[in-house]
């Protein structure tokens, strides 16, 4: 990958209020890219900021008895605060009350006005002060903002005006000949057509509020929002003072933006850059609105998700996967909270999280945690090694297109072969044969490597995920020193100590923990004498609709010891298929636990779990019991049958 630099920006968020989950998916989104492409070796500069002016905050302020200054400064708090739960690495924010935006803003409207793109002249139309916008009549939908659907208030003053038609052709030209400019496509017809339909001069200035940038030359006047707000992204990098930095950073790689805010980027802010001479941005991508149940977030439904309290609950990480995984980036998506704990629980703690586990529960068992040295490869390994080599160029190419959902697709299509190679290498039956020494070290090495590859993969996108598998893996160089070509398969190095810790993703039960310690099993009878039942028959007669909602599965044994300060119970760690889940029996009085270890037993899979004695049991073993008790014996299989295989 060659090196070169990447600018990305995130929209300047409006302090009215606290942030929402749908703020948390752009920037989520943005920080992911930029550690891939810091990943990749490039110069990375990754702005976001806030935008603190106009007529909305200046009214909110007085109500509530504050200076606009006072009201901003305690909401963009809120917003740093946010960005540093969600482990975004922002390299800077921008404020638009600062003195160098101040600068820049006052520096493009001289520009303009030296140009003579701007005159000054009376307003009388309508305006959206949510949207700070300016509407036509002939635009209003049944007398409402097109963009918010609210009510707009009928406004008349002296304004200075935007020659926005002067560059509408050039304008047209440039999507016409870079149609990377505006993504999706969808979003690009939008703004064509918007274009052709005409381009009214753009109302650039207010005089009935005075939280703004003055007018350099006609201090009655502020700036209008938009041309204040979108210069943010030349600000950050130098305008006006700064021409070698903003020469290296300008024009920006990317600006993400949600669909609503469209129009200003691909349409008002382009033309106030050629306006003053800069170069355009390369990509401006309109991404979809991040719904709850299908319908728009909005305070006012009271449908609106607190991120906090999201990561609270589930950990920062699930909460990034969810939201470039579940979600075709571009299009509207779905925030759902059965859906998030689905994806943590079924690609984190699942695949992802027992791949791990179980992987150094076996190397600790038949290597003593130590990472032997591969032997002679089979079919199955180049298998394994030729998708581990080609996933991470399928990731860069889904990134180069901004198809995020779809390289996190990728990764997870090595995480379920390296799943598959497990079932199929089989290391539990090489490790019972001293003869099949050399293929179980080939094995073992492979399941490290694939996990220290997709280790390097998933840390863009979930920074603290990648750094616990690393340190699990005892990889002595930092993960933030691997870069894009560290990917390459054999970069482990045999003799690695690992350093197994606590499952990376714990499943996640919103069921309450049950009132009783012990789940309570139903025992045989014996048959009753003619004076009562007939032999054979029993009071709980269930029909096969009951029974098929026992799922039964064959699991093996990784691990058994005994439980503190009880007596009768033995805690196993066993293999479901793909998953390792945590059993705790009442077996202790006719098992060791080292006897255990290897054997393939029958298991309830759906259980609801349980805790006994301060420990989670994730399921239920089956075992037959003489009437006394004395005789105890698990339900056993052969090797044949891997586990997960269903027992019906």
């Amino acid at each position: 990958m060659a090196e070169g630099k990447f600018y990305i920006t995130t929209p300047i968020y409006y302090p009215s209020d606290k942030l929402h989950i749908g703020h948390a998916y752009t920037t989520t989104v943005a920080d992911s890219l930029a550690r891939w492409h810091r990943f990749l070796g490039e110069d990375v500069f990754f702005l976001t900021g806030s935008d603190e002016h106009g007529q909305k905050i200046q009214r909110i302020s007085q109500e509530k008895g504050m200076t606009p200054n006072e009201y901003v400064d305690n909401i963009v708090a809120s917003f740093k605060e946010l960005w540093a739960a969600l482990n975004v690495q922002f390299d800077d924010f921008v404020r638009t009350t600062e003195d160098r935006h101040h600068r820049a803003v006052q520096a493009v409207f001289q520009h303009l006005y030296d140009n003579g793109d701007i005159y000054k002249s009376k307003y009388e139309g309508w305006y959206c002060t949510p949207c700070e916008t300016f509407w036509v009549e002939k635009k209003l939908e049944e007398g409402c903002c097109p963009d918010c659907h609210r009510p707009v208030e009928l406004v008349e003053e002296e304004s200075y005006f935007f020659k926005m038609g002067k560059y509408s052709e050039r304008l047209l030209k440039h999507i016409e000949s870079h149609p990377e400019f505006i993504q999706p496509e969808t979003r690009r017809n939008e703004m064509v057509n918007f274009i052709k339909g005409g381009l009214d001069d753009l109302c650039v200035t207010r005089t009935t509020f005075d939280w703004g940038v003055p007018v350099p030359f006609d201090d009655k006047h502020v700036i209008y929002v938009w041309v204040d707000a979108v210069t943010n992204y030349i600000t950050a990098i130098g305008y006006p003072e700064d021409k070698d930095r903003l020469a290296h950073w300008w024009p920006a790689d990317v600006h993400l933006v949600g669909k609503e805010i469209m129009r200003f980027h691909t349409i008002i802010w382009p033309i106030l850059l050629m306006a003053i001479g800069l170069p355009l941005p390369k990509v401006v991508f309109g991404h979809g609105w991040l719904l709850f149940d299908s319908d728009k977030m909005s305070k006012s439904k009271g449908n609106v998700v607190d991120p906090h309290q999201l990561i609270s609950e589930f950990g920062v990480d699930p909460i990034r996967y969810f939201l470039m995984r579940e979600i075709s980036f571009g299009q509207d998506g779905n925030f759902n909270r059965q859906a998030l704990i689905g994806r943590t629980n079924s690609d984190l703690a699942n695949d992802l999280g027992n791949l791990l586990n179980r992987s150094l529960a076996m190397l600790q068992k038949y290597f003593d945690g130590v990472v032997p040295q591969p032997l002679d490869e089979e079919s199955l390994d180049r298998d394994l090694k030729r998708v581990a080599e080609a996933v991470p160029e399928e990731v860069a190419k889904c990134l180069e297109s901004l198809d995020i959902n779809q390289a996190l697709t990728a990764i997870w299509s090595l995480i379920g072969r390296a799943n598959k190679y497990v079932d199929e290498s089989a290391p539990w039956a090489l490790a019972k044969d001293s003869a099949n020494q050399g293929r179980l070290q080939t094995v073992m090495y492979n399941l490290i490597e694939v996990q220290r590859v997709a280790a390097l993969l998933v840390k863009s996108f979930l920074p603290e995920t990648g750094e616990k598998i690393w340190s699990q893996l005892g990889v002595e160089e930092a993960i933030n020193e691997q870069g894009f070509a560290d990917t390459g398969w054999g970069g482990l190095k045999p003799g690695v100590m690992t350093k197994k810790g606590d499952p990376i993703f714990p499943r996640i039960d919103l069921d309450e923990e049950p009132s009783v310690e012990v789940p309570k099993r139903a025992k045989a009878q014996p048959a009753q004498s003619s004076a009562g039942k007939a032999a054979g028959e029993t009071e709980n007669v269930i029909g096969i609709e009951d029974f098929s909602k026992v799922e039964l599965v064959v699991a093996e044994v990784l691990e058994a010891g005994r439980v503190q300060g009880a007596d009768r119970l033995l805690k196993l760690q066993v293999d479901i298929g793909g998953e390792t889940r945590q059993i705790v029996a009442g077996i202790a009085n006719h098992y060791d636990p080292d006897e255990l270890l290897g054997r393939r037993i029958i298991v309830v899979r759906n259980l609801k779990p349980a805790k006994l004695r301060g420990e989670v049991s994730e399921g239920m073993l089956l075992a037959a019991s003489s009437s006394d008790g004395n005789c105890l014996e698990l339900l056993t299989v052969s090797d044949a049958l891997a586990p997960g295989s269903r027992v019906r």
